[in-house]
């Protein structure tokens, strides 16, 4: 006799929800909720590919300053020569 523990306040909690919501709102909720975790699950997975993808088309090119130069060079020539 005295206070009630968190135990006994969440059985009644339990007790009034299925009584008062009926029997299918607990399923229906916790349902719900786990579709809900799945999307989570799926949009992470989503956001992974599209950063993969760009990190894959986004490769750095790599010039040879060497033979930029030769090819401008050559052009000039040809382009003075006519």
């Amino acid at each position: 006799m005295g206070t009630f523990s968190i135990w006994h306040w969440l059985i009644v909690l339990v007790v009034v929800l299925v009584l008062f919501g009926g029997g299918g709102k607990i399923p229906k909720l916790m349902r719900d909720m786990g579709q809900g975790i799945n999307a989570f699950k799926k949009g992470l997975k989503e956001e992974g590919k599209k950063k993969e993808e760009e990190t894959a088309g986004d490769s750095p090119k790599v010039i040879d300053q060497d033979s930029a130069a030769m090819s401008s060079s050559e052009e000039k020539d040809k382009a003075a020569n006519g």
